[in-house]
């Protein structure tokens, strides 16, 4: 039986496109999903998609979505691959989070937190019960008041300012270079700096981090650290235009940090503290941000020991959590692979040819 390659050619790809596009709509008798309902009503999917697409824009993220028909991979490879399109500027000045405009900020740590517990929009505490409201009139009426109350958006104390009249609380070193290390422009390094790491997990795939961390806290990379403090808000983001030579602030931008506290029991030169990993994305992103922490703290481990788990290989890691690299390669496999099953179906007939002289050969012999 013979094996060849199927033919095609630009028609087939233009209907293809043709087809994607009517599957994308759908039934044309209901009302056409618009970019800013999904900006407003999907906002989480949108944040997900700037975070790991590195771009901060809601309305191309929302897009995105909507071209992708909800495929978040796809739509985090649409927003990348528009990013490498816009002009550079340069890097801005970190951003201070300790002068976040916090509208939630909890600590599992410390009950009396100073600057307090503000459980801001969660869905730690809902029920999990399917809400058919929504499917009716797409409300949902608030039990005992007419609205929500509204955010408390104020600056409050850091987790490391509770630490810092005792020094329980590992300091971050400083960085001497005068910007970070840009992962979009620069190949992957090891071994890899914080700024590396720390932008590689930003952008990495939010459930490829839940499962390293949830291995971690599960004993695989001994990491079961404390959520120190978690909190969502604005921030400033300022620049220095090289004709000014001083800071202008150029808008602001929602952020959601994570810093988890884990027991080092020190040394002989090193006084016993809390260690911690460090998470930072756009907009809110609880679980990536706290997975990411987790990580973190599990990678710097690993590098400061022997790694004994996959969570704290700086290469396994860093290497595979990329969402856009691993459904690239993954997906590539239905594209055309002609020749290489050639190759291997001739490989194939030629071992069993060899295979069966051999069994003549025993079978000869034996006789």
């Amino acid at each position: 039986m013979a094996y060849v390659a199927v033919k095609g050619g630009e028609k087939a790809i233009t209907n293809a496109h043709r087809w994607l596009a009517e599957d994308r709509r759908g039934d044309t008798a209901a009302p056409e999903i618009e970019v800013a309902q999904l900006r407003e009503q999907l906002s989480l999917a949108v944040d997900r998609v700037m975070s790991e697409g590195s771009c901060y824009d809601r309305d191309l993220a929302a897009l995105a979505i909507k071209q992708s028909r909800g495929d978040l991979p796809e739509a985090i490879f649409l927003t990348r691959a528009y990013r490498t399109t816009l002009p550079r500027f340069g890097a801005s000045l970190p951003v201070e989070t300790a002068q976040m405009a916090v509208r939630r900020r909890v600590s599992a740590a410390f009950k009396d937190i100073p600057g307090g517990q503000v459980l801001g929009p969660t869905f730690d505490y809902t029920h999990r019960l399917l809400d058919f409201t929504l499917a009716a009139d797409g409300e949902t009426p608030i039990d005992g008041a007419t609205q929500a109350d509204e955010a408390l958006a104020y600056p409050m104390p850091t987790i490391a300012s509770v630490f810092a009249h005792e020094d329980l609380l590992e300091a971050d070193a400083r960085t001497a270079e005068a910007e970070p290390f840009d992962l979009t422009r620069e190949p992957m390094a090891f071994p890899a700096g914080r700024d590396q790491r720390l932008q590689a997990l930003a952008r990495g795939d939010e459930g490829f981090l839940l499962s390293l961390a949830y291995s971690s806290q599960r004993g695989w990379g001994s990491t079961h650290p404390l959520c120190a403090e978690i909190r969502l808000g604005e921030v400033a983001v300022e620049f220095v235009p090289d004709e000014l030579g001083f800071a202008i602030e150029i808008g602001e931008v929602t952020l959601t940090e994570c810093q988890m506290i884990s027991t080092d029991a020190g040394g002989v030169d090193k006084a016993p503290q809390f260690t911690r990993g460090y998470g930072l994305t756009f907009g809110h992103c609880e679980r990536k941000a706290m997975s990411m922490a987790i990580v973190d703290r599990a990678l710097r481990d690993g590098a400061a020991n022997e790694a004994s788990a996959p969570v704290q290989d700086e290469e396994f890691v860093l290497y595979h959590s990329d969402n856009v690299e691993a459904s690239g390669f993954v997906q590539h496999l239905k594209l055309p692979h002609y020749v290489d099953f050639q190759a291997d179906l001739q490989l194939i007939r030629r071992l069993r040819r060899e295979h069966a002289a051999r069994e003549a050969a025993m079978k000869e012999a034996a006789e």
